[in-house]
């Protein structure tokens, strides 16, 4: 899938996917991943199972990330060069929306 599909696919981002992203900067896997988001944000997000390997099937297939590696039957995942520009992307997004809010707050 070429760049501008995958853009258009993924901008703007869920929550989920940006922080599955986020947290995919060093290898995880799944459990670990929904440990590290629950870390992240204070425990305001908690995700299940079933969204966790939904959502790492749809990154990995569109090629965000990539499976490394399989410890123990648990795959590790890692984010891909192209994860990391739409990570970046979506990054600069929320950055410009909280610039814009700034007077307001």
């Amino acid at each position: 899938m070429n760049y501008e599909k995958i853009r258009k696919r993924f901008i703007p981002m869920s929550e989920t996917m940006f922080y599955i992203l986020l947290s995919l900067q060093e290898e995880r896997h799944g459990y670990g991943i929904m440990q590290h988001v629950k870390e992240l944000t204070h425990d305001r997000i908690v995700l299940g199972a079933g969204t966790i390997y939904q959502s790492l099937s749809k990154l990995e297939e569109d090629g965000l990330i990539v499976s490394v590696k399989e410890e123990d039957r648990k795959k590790l995942y890692l984010i891909t060069e192209t994860g990391k520009r739409i990570l970046k992307e979506e990054a600069n997004r929320i950055k410009e929306i909280y610039r814009n809010l700034e007077g307001l707050l």
